[in-house]
């Protein structure tokens, strides 16, 4: 079985004084049923350390302990909310690049994605509880539930997907094993098996298979 990283959004409760890394059960059970193990990963990890050099030693000692066969950059509060995960989430995708790890970004987390390889976001209405229908190379109904969306496509990704109104709803690398999708898979009532079949072949070990 096959380990794959999540990363996790971050809950603040005042009146417990509690800084708390949470992952949604339904995300979990998504990945489970794909067929590979979550394991997810901690915002406090490199957060505390000063040192650039240093917290890339630390995260790398953890992903290579962990041995993952990819990474997923799960959904959540926007960009900026809490920069303990916003730095967890970009040095896991520096890692990732660096050794052409597989990585999904779902909603914020190809937000995150695009924003990195200097992608632009601006902020859009009608897209939040609601579904929408999707065109270009992938053609269904999705989810919706972000507030923000990819404005310039970011360096070295295409476009798979927009949404009818003209937003980019799904992006993959041109070069590496790497996809953004805006809706969630776990969050359908019965997941979907085109999802199923687009996360193996993210995470499939043949490089062949990806470029196809």
């Amino acid at each position: 079985m096959n380990f794959v990283v999540i990363s996790q959004s971050v809950r603040v409760c005042e009146e417990r004084r509690s800084r708390v890394d949470l992952v949604d059960q339904r995300l979990t059970n998504f990945i489970q049923f794909c067929g590979y193990l979550p394991v997810p990963a901690p915002n406090n990890l490199c957060s505390q350390i000063d040192d650039p050099n240093l917290r890339q030693i630390r995260l790398e000692a953890w992903l290579e302990k962990i041995s993952p066969l990819g990474i997923i950059l799960s959904g959540g509060a926007n960009i900026g909310c809490y920069p303990d995960r916003d730095l967890t989430e970009n040095m896991l995708l520096d890692y990732a690049e660096r050794k052409k790890m597989p990585v999904l970004g779902i909603c914020r987390g190809m937000q995150v994605m695009a924003s990195r390889a200097n992608g632009r976001l601006h902020e859009i209405s009608g897209h939040v509880k609601s579904r929408h229908s999707l065109k270009g190379k992938i053609t269904r109904e999705v989810n919706s539930f972000h507030n923000f969306s990819v404005k310039a496509l970011p360096q070295n990704f295409e476009v798979l997907a927009r949404s009818m109104d003209g937003e980019i709803e799904a992006i993959k690398h041109q070069d590496l094993p790497m996809e953004g999708w805006m809706w969630h898979p776990e969050r359908e009532e019965r997941y979907v098996l085109q999802d199923v079949k687009r996360l193996k072949k993210i995470f499939s070990t043949d490089k062949k298979t990806f470029h196809k």
